[in-house]
């Protein structure tokens, strides 16, 4: 028989307290309905007694009316000498009207007695009296037993006698913690082997990622007896982060067949871990596992020449089962296997002898010659590739811009961009702001374009990344600029070179809209119109 397990989700809690992370209740919100669309079984949106912005979004979750997931509140077990129905802790996630409780308490003795200052005894009282009030007021509880791995190797029986006080007082869970994220997986796997031994209630595992063993706990654990796995999308979390959920829910079910979310949830993995990425306002790793843009991607033209024959001489699994797609890259390194494939991903008649190829490959090594780099702008090569075949329409051609920067001395630095493009042959002309000169462009043509495709509101820039190719020029040196762009459903880089610094910016800024717009519909009313609708005319 398969076995289930049980995905708890705390990237609104526990993710948050990584560093340069901050979401705003609206940002949470956005994410508990894409959680709750992946299939997780448990969303843990904050701790209620700690702050209000947690209180504002219990009070709001509920108007999402979620499908699947149940919502959670955190907190902690009572204070010492005090009772529990007395603790105001316990009473907020009581006022929030959660179904499930998530409440952690100690486990190991030098926690105890050095972090909350009290006796061994009066903190199983604390365990013991916290759970009971919970599940007496009609709750799910799950208690997380905190720094448990720590505390059986260093009183194997304290740490046992906690977990057995909350399964006394009725907890539904008992969760083992790694908090330092300091142990090992053998250590890991003959740990929750003993628990599962002691306990009749199911168990979970909440792995840090301080050794850079957050996955792989988490899989010991389950392979030993837990069924419930407690993490984070792309692994956020203190210090080095909380165990990935995106890399360990593939591994469960592709990999040792568990049952975890369906196959069609699964499938949508690698735009949740790119969704949540865009609201952390965090760039995600280019080699993710599983879901990062490079995690099927190929370079070596001996690589190439053999996935063209079967993807699984160099693909661990089909990258479709987890969203993400098979990339092959173009550069100095590459053999011709690599733009067969780019072709061929397009359905382009690509061969050596056809003169289209033979002057579309003298053209990349032109330039690559003057600088240019396609391994990491994939979508300018398929420009290139699909205008040297005339399968690319030019929607818009650049008539001129302008820049103005300016600054006085109270005042930030300003910078205004007014763009003219001809756009399916009638001029445009637009105006913008923005933080900086690329800023400015950005905004000023994409007022120019979206009257005629209004998709490409949902398109945005999400990196920028500029460098000097030759320092010996200093200031009149050549710069490479790749800009990297993103939809919320796909992500993909251009990139431009020029010795001015704005010139290469717009050619990769140009390239990245006109890739946006080569599946991007365009609108049947007439620009007038659709300015007046999108609020971009002024009364």
């Amino acid at each position: 028989m398969t076995r289930t397990v049980k995905i708890f989700d705390t990237t609104l809690r526990d993710g948050t307290q990584g560093e340069g992370i901050s979401l705003s209740v609206e940002d949470k919100l956005k994410i508990a309905l894409k959680l709750d669309s992946l299939g997780v079984t448990y969303i843990e949106g904050g701790w209620p007694g700690s702050n209000n912005k947690d209180i504002e979004f219990f009070t709001r979750v509920g108007e999402l009316k979620l499908k699947q997931a149940k919502v959670t509140a955190f907190g902690s077990t009572r204070r010492k000498g005090t009772l529990a129905e007395q603790d105001p802790n316990l009473n907020r996630i009581l006022e929030v009207g959660v179904p499930v409780a998530t409440i952690f308490g100690k486990s190991w003795d030098f926690q105890v007695h050095t972090a909350i200052q009290t006796t061994l005894e009066e903190n199983l009282a604390m365990i013991f009296d916290s759970v009971r009030y919970l599940k007496q007021n009609g709750l799910e509880v799950i208690y997380d037993a905190e720094h448990f791995f720590d505390g059986y190797k260093s009183n194997a029986d304290y740490a046992l006698e906690t977990i057995r006080k909350a399964e006394e007082a009725g907890a539904d869970w008992v969760v083992l913690c790694d908090t330092n994220g300091g142990t090992l997986p053998h250590e890991v796997t003959e740990i929750v082997t003993a628990v599962r031994q002691t306990l009749q209630i199911p168990i979970g595992i909440h792995a840090h990622n301080d050794c850079e063993l957050g996955v792989a706990n988490s899989l010991a654990a389950v392979m030993a007896g837990a069924t419930q796995v407690q993490g984070t999308i792309n692994g956020y979390g203190e210090r080095c982060g909380n165990a990935n959920l995106v890399s360990i829910i593939p591994n469960l079910q592709l990999k040792l067949g568990y049952n975890v979310i369906s196959d069609e949830q699964l499938a949508s993995l690698t735009n949740v871990a790119r969704y949540v990425s865009e609201i952390a306002n965090m760039h995600m790793p280019i080699n993710q596992p599983y879901v990062g843009a490079a995690a099927f991607a190929h370079k070596g033209g001996i690589h190439v020449s053999a996935i063209l024959r079967d993807s699984s001489t160099y693909e661990h699994i089909q990258p479709e089962l987890v969203g993400n797609k098979q990339r092959v890259l173009v550069s100095e390194l590459a053999g011709q296997s690599n733009l067969v494939f780019k072709a061929q991903e397009m359905g382009l008649d690509f061969n050596t002898s056809n003169q289209e190829t033979k002057q579309l490959i003298e053209r990349i090594k032109e330039m690559e010659h003057q600088g240019y780099q396609f391994e990491g702008a994939d979508a300018t090569l398929e420009l290139l590739i699909r205008n040297a075949f005339g399968q690319l329409e030019d929607v818009f051609t650049l008539e001129s811009f302008k820049i103005m920067v300016a600054k006085s001395q109270e005042q930030p630095v300003l910078s205004e961009a007014i763009v003219k493009v001809k756009v399916h042959g009638e001029t445009v002309y637009n105006a913008a702001e923005g933080t900086g000169p690329v800023n400015a462009l950005d905004n000023a043509l994409r007022k120019c374009l979206v009257a005629y495709y209004p998709g490409i509101q949902d398109m945005h820039l999400s990196d920028y990344k500029v460098r000097v190719l030759d320092e010996k020029d200093a200031t009149a040196a050549k710069v490479r600029v790749l800009i990297e762009s993103t939809d919320f459903h796909n992500t993909w880089s251009t990139v431009g070179v020029s010795e001015n610094i704005i010139e290469a910016s717009w050619q990769a800024l140009a390239d990245s809209f006109r890739y946006a717009l080569l599946n991007q519909p365009k609108t049947d009313s007439k620009p007038e119109e659709q300015k007046e609708r999108l609020g971009l005319v002024n009364h």
